[in-house]
């Protein structure tokens, strides 16, 4: 499977999480299945979990005037501007495999990652 990333910018802050193919081909599916209109993924950072930060994500309908805003085809993911600092240069993408299924996020900011992968500082 080809993990290539297609992004459209919106606006002029930095891209703060590209989502690989594959992922913005679940989130698309996930979106599908809530059935709201103009839901996007909002990706996040929150003290807290092992290592000090930890990742959060779900679907949200409000955008704030300081969000970061990117689409990925159909999929619309929102980041506000605190997270967007920390997760700078980071890839979403998802595996669906016996081990380790769900989204992970690779973030080359974090000098340290929790045995669980959902923390780092």
């Amino acid at each position: 499977m080809s993990a290539t990333m297609q992004t459209v910018s919106i606006g002029k802050k930095p891209n703060p999480v590209t989502l690989t193919d594959v992922a913005t081909t679940k989130v698309a599916e996930l979106l599908a299945q809530e059935d709201i209109d103009d839901l996007a993924l909002r990706v996040a950072v929150r003290p807290g979990g092992c290592s000090g930060f930890s990742y959060e994500m779900f679907f949200d309908a409000d955008v704030a005037d300081d969000d970061v805003v990117r689409e990925f085809g159909t999929v619309r993911v929102v980041v506000d501007a605190t997270s967007a600092d920390l997760l700078k240069g980071s890839t979403l993408d998802y595996s669906d495999g016996l081990q380790g299924a769900g989204f992970h996020v690779t973030n080359p900011n974090a000098s340290r990652t929790c045995g669980c992968g959902s923390s780092f500082s």
